[in-house]
């Protein structure tokens, strides 16, 4: 019998080390993927702002871009860029 205990203990604490790898995995792993989403959204958002200063210049409609704005394009991305338009439409 103290061969079959043994054997369990094994087969427990590889279960164990798996489950706590895959846990110290999942922790680093989320911070990762919210820095690279914020920098995908700061990316589109900066594109988008160029793009409606770029084609707005045409009719006279731009958007500043400053910390304020490039906060706000970053943090929402182009719901962001939209809420920046749709302010200086409706406010400003």
């Amino acid at each position: 019998m103290p061969a079959i205990t043994g054997e369990y203990n094994i087969i427990f604490a590889y279960a164990f080390g798996i489950i706590l790898i895959y846990l110290i995995g999942r922790v680093f792993l989320m911070p990762l993927k919210l820095i690279f989403r914020l920098i995908y959204n700061g990316l589109i958002g900066g594109i988008m702002l160029w793009v409606v200063n770029l084609v707005g210049s045409y009719v006279g409609f731009t958007i500043g871009i400053n910390v304020v704005s490039a906060l706000i394009a970053g943090f929402l991305g182009i719901p962001g860029v939209i809420l920046l338009i749709l302010f200086k439409i409706f406010i400003a």
